[in-house]
């Protein structure tokens, strides 16, 4: 999303102190997606996001759902929603 132009470089800045004060600076680009608090401090996906984007061909919405064993349920609503 950052590379396609979808944030900005002080955005990444930001979210990259962040994730330092957390000692989780290498997940400056997970927290794009990762918006709860609680996924933030675990370092894990638990609820599903969205990002849309066009691009001079193609419409796309990249789905963050999680993989950890605890947030099945939440997995399956974000893998419903994929269109390959």
């Amino acid at each position: 999303v950052y590379k396609c132009g979808g944030i900005d470089k002080r955005t990444i800045e930001k979210f990259e102190k962040e994730a330092a004060e957390l000692g989780k600076g290498s997940f400056k680009y997970a927290w794009v997606l990762d918006k709860l608090k609680a996924e933030r401090e675990r370092g894990i996906t638990i609820d599903i996001a969205l990002w849309k984007f066009e691009t001079p061909k193609y419409y796309v919405t990249v789905i963050d759902a999680p993989g950890h064993r605890d947030f099945i349920k939440n997995m399956i609503t974000g893998t419903s929603q994929a269109d390959c």
